[in-house]
């Protein structure tokens, strides 16, 4: 049952959420400041965030450009790739931008980036910026599979109304079936549900259901600008084991989102400052923390693949 189990109230609104689910080893609710019980899974570090950059020249607050803070935080668990979410730069995604902005804070991890576009990307025509500052002039549309330990990840352009995504679909149903692998994820700008403003993405859903058929494990997205974990959940909304667990990690730095309501499936909403999410990559699971720049750990696990 989805009840909720702490809600936090800090100043300006924010929450710390965490739903059934969220329980520490001894059964009690934690505190935002508590560590959640973490079960140490090796292989390859990946850090990931979306919804990263302001413009030049944005005052930063304590709640918003704070790219640089969360750069800092995602050096310090030394990734072996770092996973954007899509709205790198804002406002328009401009070269310019790109280059006075995002390149002096997560522009440090260029060379290991693994980046997908958001919509802002799109106010430029044809996501130009987005392509030539991260050189993948080659992988337009802009979706592409990459592997790394025993999993392969499948980098979707979530923009449908930009891009042809039945394609898209297509060609990721046809790469799965050739390419099959002991753990699967996903990384997109939309979030196939979330708790903000934004709410659910229901242009993603066959991105979904096709990686599903194949017990994909895993989806990360960005465009909603906190930080939640859904459980286990199938394209249409119903809890499952074999569904895919699903991050929104909006929060890079640009800024913060308030909760709008609790969204069925939501575990932990987090919204008071910007963070990260770590992954380590193992064999036949994978484990995770989420760590915001004030120094708290708000959420970890640990999950098999299917």
């Amino acid at each position: 049952m989805d009840r909720s189990l702490v809600s936090l109230q800090g100043a300006m609104s924010a929450t710390v959420l965490l739903l059934a689910g969220g329980l520490g080893s001894s059964g009690h609710a934690l505190a935002a400041t508590d560590k959640p019980p973490l079960t140490v899974v090796r292989g390859p570090r990946v850090v990931t965030a979306g919804d990263i950059a302001c413009e030049p020249g944005d005052e930063v607050t304590a709640t918003t450009c704070q790219d640089a803070a969360t750069a800092r935080l995602a050096a310090s668990f030394r990734p072996r790739y770092v996973v954007t979410l899509g709205d790198e730069q804002y406002q328009d995604g401009e070269l310019s931008a790109f280059r006075s902005a995002y390149a002096r804070t997560w522009g440090r991890f260029l060379s290991i980036t693994k980046p997908i576009p958001g919509d802002h990307e799109y106010h430029v025509s044809g996501a130009a910026g987005y392509f030539v500052y991260f050189g993948q002039q080659t992988r337009t549309p802009g979706y592409y599979a990459w592997d790394v330990n025993r999993w392969r990840v499948y980098a979707l352009n979530s923009n449908c109304s930009k891009i042809d995504c039945t394609a898209e679909t297509a060609w990721l149903d046809r790469d799965m079936t050739a390419h099959p692998r002991t753990c699967t994820a996903l990384t997109m700008h939309h979030p196939r549900y979330s708790s903000s403003q934004h709410g659910d993405n229901p242009d993603v859903e066959p991105f979904w259901a096709v990686a599903l058929r194949h017990h994909a494990d895993l989806a990360l997205a960005g465009h909603s600008h906190q930080y939640e974990r859904f459980r286990a959940m199938d394209a249409s909304g119903n809890a499952t084991i074999r569904g895919m667990v699903s991050f929104i990690v909006g929060t890079g730095g640009k800024s913060l989102f308030t909760r709008t309501g609790p969204r069925k499936g939501s575990v932990v909403y987090d919204d008071h400052r910007a963070g990260v999410l770590t992954l380590n990559l193992g064999r036949r699971a994978y484990g995770w923390i989420y760590k915001t720049i004030d120094g708290k750990t708000v959420d970890s696990g640990r999950r098999t693949c299917h």
